[in-house]
């Protein structure tokens, strides 16, 4: 999945490099996730779909519950949680 938080974005603040987003835009996960669908614009393509204003906490469930992160970079507020060896 995609997570950005910046101006542009549908995020909390909306500026760019805020010290702390407590909400992100989530783009294009690879499958559905229930923690993820209730935010989608499209539910009839949840892996073609943006999600915007995701909590940053719900999106850190997200990466547990999927193993931590293989690789990339999270806005401020989304802690970084790396996968370990067994998840990658």
């Amino acid at each position: 999945m995609s997570v950005q938080a910046n101006a542009g974005a549908y995020c909390t603040p909306r500026i760019d490099n805020a010290q702390k987003y407590v909400a992100v835009e989530v783009g294009y996960p690879n499958g559905y996730d229930s923690l993820l669908a209730a935010y989608a614009e499209n539910k009839e393509d949840y892996t073609g779909t943006v999600y915007p204003w995701v909590p940053a906490d719900t999106v850190t469930l997200v990466i547990i519950k999927h193993g931590g992160i293989i690789s990339g970079d999270l806005p401020n507020g989304v802690p970084y949680l790396e996968a370990d060896d067994e998840n990658r």
